[in-house]
């Protein structure tokens, strides 16, 4: 897609309205001088099929280019996609879809995202023992990019059981036994660990509250969070208090866009532009 005119691109998801996804896009877009039209497809707001290829072959044939993918359609399209990048592949969820000659391209951009603002938001970090919340689809991108930054042990914690267990094995596969594991109390968990990780939706405005008790939060953690609407969580505030060195989830929202932009675009855009572009919704 490398040198296109003008694209579409659509975010497909549920109760998106709120997204600072698409205003990165466009500003990105517009300081390199492409034509770049990028849309909301909410599922709460025009009537989708039900079936997620259905959706795809309804959006190739309106002449969309790619797709970003959120809730809760990443794992569900899946099935309908000719072919899948490594990260895909490995973290078992697709954010990113390219439509190209005809074919459809999926791939992992949370993966690299959440690894990069890791990277560069709490260099140095202790990581011997993380705890996990959340182990759906962005669950396991931030998994796999914890385990690629160097975790020793990750403790991964969801409200279904059995979604942290399919996790464990997928992750047991890729990187060897006993790496991560599953655990039913987040509390417990968090007392032996370095830093907490919240990748479940617990905090987003339309689900406020904390993902683990308050009294389980320690001056010494550090303490990251995916969510970003609001940029301020209560895990985040309730960290800060206590003095934990924390990571908004700023971060991965902006790094997995970029990465999307390339994809989409084949072009690397102006990083603090689209910073800056996020930032203009406070």
């Amino acid at each position: 897609m490398a040198g296109a005119r003008s694209l579409t691109i659509g975010l497909l998801g549920s109760g998106i309205s709120g997204s600072r996804t698409p205003r990165m896009h466009m500003e990105a877009a517009k300081a390199q001088g492409l034509e770049y039209d990028y849309r909301l497809i909410d599922s709460q707001v025009r009537e989708l099929p039900e079936n997620a290829g259905t959706i795809l072959d309804m959006l190739q044939k309106e002449g969309f280019d790619g797709l970003n993918v959120t809730y809760p359609y990443k794992r569900a399209v899946i099935p309908f996609i000719d072919e899948l990048s490594p990260a895909a592949t490995n973290v078992g969820a697709v954010n990113t879809v390219v439509f190209r000659n005809g074919k459809r391209f999926g791939h992992n951009t949370d993966h690299w995202g959440f690894a990069e603002s890791l990277r560069r938001g709490l260099p140095g970090a202790k990581k011997d023992a993380v705890l996990l919340l959340g182990a759906g689809g962005a669950g396991g991108a931030v998994a796999h990019a914890l385990l690629d930054e160097g975790v020793g042990r990750l403790m991964i914690r969801d409200v279904n059981a059995a979604t942290a267990d399919e996790l464990v094995a997928l992750l047991a596969d890729h990187y060897g036994p006993g790496r991560a594991d599953a655990v039913s109390v987040a509390a417990e968990a968090a007392g032996v660990a370095d830093g907490i990780v919240n990748a479940s939706p617990v905090g987003m405005e339309k689900l406020p509250g904390l993902p683990l008790p308050a009294e389980a939060l320690k001056a010494g953690h550090w303490v990251a969070d995916i969510v970003y609407f609001p940029l301020e969580t209560e895990l985040l505030a309730t960290a800060r208090a206590l003095g934990c060195a924390v990571l908004p989830g700023s971060g991965m929202a902006l790094y997995q866009a970029v990465r999307a932009y390339e994809l989409f675009t084949g072009q690397k855009p102006d990083i603090e532009r689209m910073r800056e572009a996020f930032d203009s919704f406070n």
